[in-house]
């Protein structure tokens, strides 16, 4: 009866010890849920805590039962040294955890939907890249923990500790341009050059900064395609920034009219759109002749709006009513050729002109 005692009482008090690390985690996950109802931030981390906390609050126990349960055996320092391996991942697992749910409770007090969103974009950009890095350093961190618990690890560190410098220049030439975009992303995003939703001109595409991450850009085409950059490419090129300082902008509308154009009341025209359009902010609504030369006058119009987008459309339809209404009420500003005929025997007065369907307007 000793002997079986002898040979189960360690496999009882292991099964006892993760028994009651279970049950006092779940105790406790109840506890806290109940009272993080109204508090949503005590709430979350319960409940994305409470598997990593389980698995790591067995662990210890199971280990402290092991150690206090059994004195030799060939497999008594492999089974402890198992198990603090798997202890010091269940902790990473859990710091991980902790950590991405600060962050995304600094991510839900953001709002990026507002007309001026400028600073919550930066922040939401800079906890994004946060994110990643986080992951990167609780990961490094838990595997390097895990390695130094073999002492030939610890030995073959020291070691290469000591020839660490020519490798890192060998290391360092070698992922010069991968090490170069992961600290681009860092001054993208702690610089505050570029931000999520930002409205960037690049490579002659027009779109939105879609995704921001240590290596790359993804950048939202109008037309729903996606232009992926490298980060570096974004702190070694030039590129047009729309949403800077503001996300307001003003739209240009170009024609190129005849001389016999009424300015005055395509100018008034415009504005009388611009104020019945509700993506026009109020702000500019005005024409203005920018070249007259040749045969033709170019007229530019400038109407303002809270965004980008609006600003497209807005542009959209004011150039499209524009045209409707000169072709109604004033077909003769059209933009039209005019020619001359003259005969031998000397100049002579202009006998007409062409219309743009071709036919003659004298």
């Amino acid at each position: 009866m000793a002997e079986l005692w002898q040979s189960l009482g360690p496999l009882l008090v292991v099964a006892c010890a993760a028994t009651v690390g279970l049950f006092a985690v779940e105790v406790g996950h109840r506890m806290l849920l109940r009272a993080g109802q109204r508090v949503w931030f005590l709430a979350s981390m319960t409940r994305r805590a409470y598997r990593p906390t389980q698995l790591l609050v067995s662990l210890l126990l199971v280990r402290i039962a092991v150690v206090a349960t059994t004195d030799t055996g060939l497999w008594r320092d492999p089974l402890l040294h198992a198990l603090l391996i798997a202890v010091i991942i269940a902790a990473g697992w859990l710091l991980g955890v902790m950590l991405l749910v600060l962050e995304d409770g600094a991510r839900s007090r953001l709002r990026t939907d507002g007309p001026d969103n400028r600073t919550a974009r930066q922040v939401q950009t800079q906890v994004m890249i946060l994110r990643r890095v986080t992951v990167v350093l609780v990961t490094v961190l838990t595997v390097g923990t895990a390695l130094t618990t073999f002492p030939g690890v610890r030995t073959f560190g020291a070691t290469m500790l000591a020839s660490a410098g020519l490798a890192g220049v060998v290391a360092g030439f070698a992922a010069q341009q991968t090490l170069g975009n992961l600290f681009a992303g860092l001054q993208l995003a702690f610089g505050g050059a570029l931000r999520l939703d930002d409205v960037v001109v690049v490579e002659g595409e027009w779109g939105h900064v879609e995704e921001l991450t240590l290596c790359y850009a993804v950048v939202r085409i109008w037309d729903q395609r996606r232009l992926v950059l490298p980060t570096s490419y974004f702190t070694t090129t030039p590129f047009t920034i729309w949403t800077r300082r503001g996300a307001e902008i003003l739209g240009t509308v170009m024609f190129e009219l005849d001389w016999a154009v009424p300015v005055r009341e395509l100018r008034a025209e415009l504005e009388r759109v611009a104020r019945q359009d509700p993506r026009w902010d109020g702000r500019v609504a005005t024409l203005q002749v920018v070249e007259a030369t040749g045969g033709l006058v170019t007229v530019r119009g400038l109407v303002s709006a809270a965004n980008a987008d609006a600003s497209w459309d807005l542009r959209c339809a004011v150039r499209e009513h524009l045209v409707e209404w000169l072709q109604i009420h004033h077909p003769y500003a059209l933009p039209r050729t005019r020619t001359e005929v003259s005969g031998g025997g000397g100049d002579q007065e202009p006998v007409g002109y062409l219309t743009p369907n071709g036919s003659n307007g004298a």
